[in-house]
């Protein structure tokens, strides 16, 4: 094939395609590329998942387009080599999503009114949903949570299709005596049990936790994330007030550095 399309920068998706069927060409290709395959390259899509979600979340809009564009490609990645496996291709992917959404969607390409509210088309959403779900014999509660999410992730996810069916505390209270309840199980378990017992008793307190964030309305996920990047902001201003008095964090003490990292919390209250 010419290299026109190659080296056309308005050639769109078709252009992507033939980029990565070029770099798998057995004999042409980039013998990294060859050589990697579903299992290997699952890391990568995750990575550049969480990568856009950043992107995101700092509110990077200039970033956000190649960001997306690392996803893309990911998914053009997967669709390339099953495409070579004789199992589907880009738009066998792109068919069934429209597809999906179209049934997913009756109110707007349906004969379905439109005049619902955002509560009943969720609840329309989750029929739907359920349908597909036993059409592929996932006729149990819990079924079609994928196991590759995020642990934290996963545990709201199935805490949400649980609490559908009834299985949930009516108010916050009762979550809140349970994580009371974990936290003493926890400290029992380290005083007294194996590393496995204790290990059991973080799980059950991480999966409360993930609970009390689902009736505050809250995403751990995101929550995690944002005390995650304040970690970094607040560590990052202690090591520059230590560099300022020619010391580092290898240098110093948790009494001085507790006294900056105090010392930084206390500035950030006064210019919010």
């Amino acid at each position: 094939m010419s290299d026109d399309l190659i080296n056309d920068p308005k050639g769109g998706m078709p252009r992507l395609v033939e980029i990565m069927r070029r770099l798998r060409d057995p004999k042409t290709g980039c013998p990294w590329d060859i050589e990697q395959n579903f299992s290997t390259i699952a890391p990568y899509t995750i990575e550049e998942a969480y990568e856009v979600a950043d992107a995101i979340e700092r509110e990077a809009w200039d970033e956000l387009k190649g960001e997306l564009g690392d996803l893309l490609f990911q998914s053009v990645f997967h669709a390339q080599m099953a495409d070579e496996a004789g199992l589907f291709n880009i738009d066998d992917v792109a068919n069934t999503m429209s597809d999906k959404m179209v049934a997913r969607h009756p109110h707007v390409f349906g004969d379905e009114s439109r005049e619902k509210s955002a509560q009943q088309q969720s609840a329309d959403w989750e029929q739907i949903k359920a349908a597909e779900r036993a059409a592929k014999s996932q006729t149990r509660v819990l079924d079609g949570v994928a196991p590759g999410l995020p642990a934290l992730l996963r545990a709201l996810k199935l805490q949400n299709r649980a609490a559908r069916v009834g299985f949930d505390w009516p108010d916050t209270s009762h979550v809140l005596d349970k994580l009371i309840e974990e936290s003493r199980e926890l400290i029992e378990a380290r005083d007294q049990m194996t590393q496995d017992a204790v290990e059991d008793e973080m799980g059950d307190l991480l999966f409360v936790l993930a609970n009390l964030a689902r009736h505050m309305g809250v995403d751990p996920e995101q929550a995690l994330r944002r005390t995650n990047q304040k970690f970094i902001r607040r560590f990052n201003a202690v090591e520059d007030a230590l560099t300022a008095k020619g010391s580092s964090p290898a240098q110093s003490d948790l009494a001085e550095m507790d006294t900056l990292w105090n010392a930084v919390k206390a500035a950030e209250k006064i210019s919010d």
